[in-house]
């Protein structure tokens, strides 16, 4: 009788495999990389005469409050939605970062791979400091996730390993990238803005490439109850992530009628299409890594990701 067992792919094959990602990742690095400090326009002052992001992606576009605002209204609006954004992105990337040194403690320094990791944390540093920044520009407070969500992503960080760890970073960028591509592109946003949209984007398309190839590789040989935990894990932080974008403060701040505006958001119907044309090639990519359980599926919903 032929026998059933499964033989794992070899070590150092998957090592390699994973060195030449990383190689061709150092490379771009060393060939498109940004200075936020020297890139972005922080001199002139901000023109209120501009959005912070499309407006399409306001959380109240398309609403009947939205009808009601003046195109100065708008405008104060969207620039508090992309500082709330931008602070979200960096509560998350500093979870990223220690999941990332985590990963590659006492590991071969002299691989490709543990000094692309360092190269990605060192991007993600200046990443925060430029969304910290733009944000002040903006005119914004330090908006932060409440305090459960803080918490929450304080045991993700901790616990969280292999593909739960890179496929949730995946998620995160995933989500901000599309939304950042748009903005990057629209002339109704303030310059200094589109400016750190596409340097992010730029930047954060290695960043998502690596995390691709990290899922794909840490599951070549998980069982079944390996994927259900990590798929239920990856989609509770996806959740939490992505509902903590938009701080129900960036209402108020914008001179706005907070609690009609938090009801009008909850039920915007345009807002949850944008949010699912903007993950349709992250699920596709859930999907065929097997992540997309029944259990991940209810997260995904709930977050209007799917």
């Amino acid at each position: 009788m032929a026998s059933s067992t499964v033989r794992p792919q070899n070590p150092s094959r998957l090592d390699e495999d994973e060195d030449d990602v990383a190689r061709r990742l150092l490379d771009s690095a060393a060939t498109l990389a940004y200075d936020p400090a020297t890139e972005v326009d922080w001199e002139t002052p901000l023109d209120v005469d501009f959005h912070g992001a499309s407006p399409e992606w306001s959380t109240l576009y398309g609403t009947a409050y939205w009808r009601e605002l003046t195109d100065a209204q708008r405008k104060a609006l969207t620039r508090q939605e992309a500082a709330s954004v931008a602070s979200t992105g960096i509560w998350f990337e500093m979870i990223l970062q220690q999941m990332v040194l985590r990963d590659i403690y006492a590991k071969d320094p002299t691989s490709a791979t543990f000094q692309w990791a360092l190269t990605e944390i060192a991007e993600e540093c200046r990443h925060s400091i430029m969304f910290a920044r733009g944000a002040e520009k903006l005119g914004a407070p330090a908006y932060r996730p409440h305090r459960l969500v803080i918490e929450l992503g304080r045991a993700f960080k901790t616990l969280a390993f292999g593909e739960a760890a890179y496929a949730a970073i995946l998620v995160a960028e995933e989500v901000l990238d599309v939304m950042q591509r748009d903005w990057m592109r629209d002339e109704r946003v303030v310059p200094f803005v589109r400016t750190i949209n596409n340097i992010h984007v730029v930047e954060e398309s290695r960043h998502m490439k690596f995390a691709r190839a990290e899922t794909r590789r840490r599951l070549e040989n998980a069982g079944r109850l390996r994927r259900q935990i990590h798929a239920f894990v990856v989609a509770a932080a996806s959740y939490f992530i992505v509902t903590s974008m938009v701080n129900r403060d960036v209402y108020a701040n914008a001179g706005l009628e907070r609690k009609r505006a938090v009801d009008e958001a909850k039920a915007n119907e345009h807002h949850k299409a944008m949010l699912r044309s903007s993950c349709s090639g992250l699920m596709e990519f859930l999907a065929s890594a097997r992540l997309l359980t029944k259990p991940a599926l209810f997260f995904y919903k709930r977050a209007n990701l799917i």
